[in-house]
């Protein structure tokens, strides 16, 4: 008995040594494991990360600083006047061609009336111009008539002259022999004197008829060139009275106002009674069917982007369950800092580098747009496959 107890007792304390030590072993296994574990974890997530990053993530651009816009109409007049009265109001939609607002058109129709007395008064003083050259043809041939009947005076009167210059030379040589008498001399002396009269009223006659006629074909041909190559039609006067009376029916038609495109009225800034004047802002229509986006990407990510690369976008309106789908149109002229305001001056003072974003546009499907409308200035997500 006493035996045997010493021996339990000895192999006490191996027995004890033996368990810490598979438990040594058991747990440096177990570490081995989990870091084997973890190692196996890292790596496939390193490599998940890889795939992705090859595989998906270098084939998409993605931001979320994108916003709508369109080519909003500004509503402007083209003459001035009071409003009388306004079709439209704000967030109403409105088709091509629907009008918007009309001018009081009073001014607008008197002007119209004035220019069509002023195109008939025009019509009939070029009829009257074409008549008148017939009578100034028949007033030259009168002139000229006159001038030959002053030639024929003139001619009378130099032969007239003559012979009294000949019965004076003969009187005045009879005067000597006493063959004649002093009064026949006299007689003939004013008789000469008379004919000399008579020869200078008969060359102004003739420089008076010349006149007389040059001056008729002066008018004839002043006459002449106002009608000269055109017919009433045609004359300038009457194509400027005309174009006269068509402006004055355009203003009258720019008395009614009408909407340049499909939209949404935004922002009407008119009230019935108002004058307004040619240029001033009365209310915009947005094309909102025609909206598209310009995402502000960094430049950066913009090495692979290229036009007509197709686009995926969502909106916070509607949020992921609606998905648009487009096409990159082209990229804007410059940075978004370069067009600011105060553009930055990067030549000057202290510098530090900031990343620009480049404004890229982007169409939208008129389809999707239709089932789900957007408005200017909304906030939307654009990712770009750049893979192809």
């Amino acid at each position: 008995m006493t035996s045997s107890s010493s021996e339990r007792d000895q192999d006490a304390p191996a027995s004890g040594a033996g368990s810490e030590e598979a438990d040594d072993a058991a747990t440096a296994a177990k570490r081995k494991k989990m870091f084997l574990t973890l190692g196996a974890a890292v790596a496939i997530l390193g490599g998940g990360y890889y795939a992705y990053d090859v595989l998906v993530a270098s084939r998409h651009v993605e931001t979320d600083n994108a916003y709508v816009g369109a080519h909003s109409a500004q509503i402007t007049p083209l003459i001035g006047g009071p409003v009388l009265e306004v079709l439209v109001d704000d967030t109403q939609m409105v088709k091509r061609g629907d009008i918007l607002l009309k001018l009081d058109d009073t001014d607008a129709r008197i002007a119209v009336a004035q220019a069509e007395a002023e195109l008939a008064m025009t019509e009939r003083k070029v009829r009257g111009l074409v008549a008148t050259d017939s009578g100034l043809k028949a007033q030259i041939a009168s002139r000229a008539a006159d001038q030959a009947r002053a030639s024929a005076q003139l001619a009378a009167a130099r032969s007239d002259l003559e012979k009294a210059r000949i019965d004076l030379e003969r009187r005045e040589a009879l005067v000597a022999s006493g063959s004649v008498s002093g009064d026949e001399v006299t007689s003939a002396r004013n008789a000469f004197n008379s004919a000399a009269a008579n020869l200078r009223s008969a060359q102004a006659s003739q420089a008076q008829a010349s006149a007389n006629r040059d001056s008729a074909v002066g008018d004839r041909d002043a006459n002449r060139a106002k009608i000269e190559g055109t017919s009433v039609d045609t004359n300038p006067e009457v194509l400027a009275a005309r174009a006269a009376l068509d402006q004055a029916r355009v203003n009258l038609e720019r008395t009614i106002i009408r909407a340049p495109v499909d939209g949404t009225v935004s922002k009407r800034q008119v009230q019935v009674g108002q004058r307004v004047q040619a240029g001033q802002s009365l209310m915009v229509v947005v094309p909102v069917q025609a909206a598209f986006v310009d995402a502000n990407f960094k430049e950066v990510q913009l090495a692979k982007v290229r036009p007509g690369q197709p686009v995926t976008l969502t909106s916070d309106l509607y949020g992921g369950d609606v998905k648009y789908t487009g096409k990159v149109i082209g990229f804007s002229g410059g940075t978004g800092s370069a067009f600011a305001v105060v553009p930055s001056q990067n030549a000057t003072g202290n510098w530090i580098k900031v990343v620009q974003r480049l404004p890229v546009r982007i169409a939208l499907d008129p389809r999707q747009l239709a089932e789900h409308p957007l408005r200017v200035g909304l906030s939307m997500t654009v990712d770009i496959d750049v893979s192809n």
